[in-house]
């Protein structure tokens, strides 16, 4: 029997690429699932996300930034994946004060109303590989020292913080996952702000140039949808990992240039260009970046089943698909 039969989900951000993977799952694991998303314009919710279980999900379009709102949904359930934000880093920069909202206000909303809540939900919070800030190694583990370089981060590691403490003062039991560089089906296809990778798969198939900074040998870690729900929803499962943290990454490390070649050959269209890097993005370039991955696989049953070339031929197949829906 499934440990999720009839279990009761809340998913925030729920019609984004991460939430609305989780949320197919878990419907099919017996889950009663309920998704919120504000659905911003640019902001990657999309309700053609859910189609294939769009009469199984109780969808609440709604901003976790509305306290009654939050409140009403928070209620009652017994698991919560925390998802709602504001990703783009670039436009962090440009307007902190609306990231400071959603991703520091939005998710304290959330914890109160989970601190006051009939019963006291799991919370899986979503944080970013961003925290750690410039690295001082490639291979990173959770002890590293988090030096964020831009509002999105600032306010990812304080959303940890927030969900820390309430676990520790107000006994909100949580678990946080610091993602990679996440991609694959589902994700927003609108503008690059989203993650880099889906753009240049977009710009491939749409037979455009990619553009490389520098001699593109920085080196990052991609991590497939799938491999990030999977563990996620594993996570939940377990009862004993309460006021952890966990890199939630491939682990292992591929150059810019490799990644731009293998979508162009997967794509068969497509062309590449080497160009100088923008004035002032050293500023927020975190250096070489692997996440280790160590301590999650020590806690649950899991391993990225998906390598790089096999996770851009998917995401590939479902954009040719479903390009419609996307762009």
């Amino acid at each position: 029997m499934s440990l999720w039969l009839n279990k009761s989900v809340l998913i925030t951000g729920g019609l984004g690429m991460l939430g609305s993977t989780i949320a197919t799952k878990l419907v099919k694991l017996g889950a009663n699932v309920t998704v919120l998303d504000a659905l911003l314009p640019g902001h990657g919710g999309n309700k053609f996300n859910v189609n294939d279980v769009l009469d199984h999900i109780e969808i609440v379009i709604g901003d976790i930034r509305d306290k009654e709102l939050v409140v009403t949904v928070v209620d009652n359930k017994d698991i919560i994946f925390n998802l709602a934000a504001q990703v783009n880093y670039t436009e962090s920069v440009k307007n902190p004060y609306l990231d400071l909202d959603i991703n520091c206000n939005g998710h304290l909303n959330i914890l109160e109303a989970c601190r006051k809540s009939t019963v006291k939900p799991l919370v899986i919070f979503s944080s970013s590989r961003m925290v750690y800030g410039k690295t001082k190694e490639i291979l990173i583990d959770e002890s590293h020292e988090t030096n964020p370089l831009m509002p999105y981060a600032i306010h990812k590691l304080t959303g940890e913080k927030y969900h820390l403490m309430y676990w520790k003062d107000f006994g909100v039991p949580c678990m946080i996952v610091r993602i990679a560089n996440p991609y694959g089906p589902r994700q927003q296809m609108e503008h690059s702000g989203y993650g880099i990778l889906n753009w240049f798969i977009k710009l491939a198939m749409s037979n455009n140039e990619i553009q490389i900074f520098g001699t593109g040998e920085q080196m990052r870690d991609y991590v497939y949808v799938e491999d990030i729900c999977n563990a996620m929803i594993k996570l939940a499962e377990k009862d004993n990992h309460y006021g952890n943290i966990f890199n939630l990454g491939s682990g292992e490390g591929t150059s810019f240039k490799e990644m731009v070649n293998t979508i162009v050959d997967v794509v068969g269209r497509g062309s590449i260009q080497y160009v100088d890097w923008p004035q002032n993005y050293s500023n927020v370039e975190t250096g070489d970046y692997i996440s280790n991955i160590e301590k999650l696989k020590s806690y649950i049953d899991w391993f990225p089943d998906f390598n790089l070339r096999t996770g851009i031929a998917k995401t590939f197949e479902y954009y040719v698909q479903y390009k419609k829906n996307y762009w």
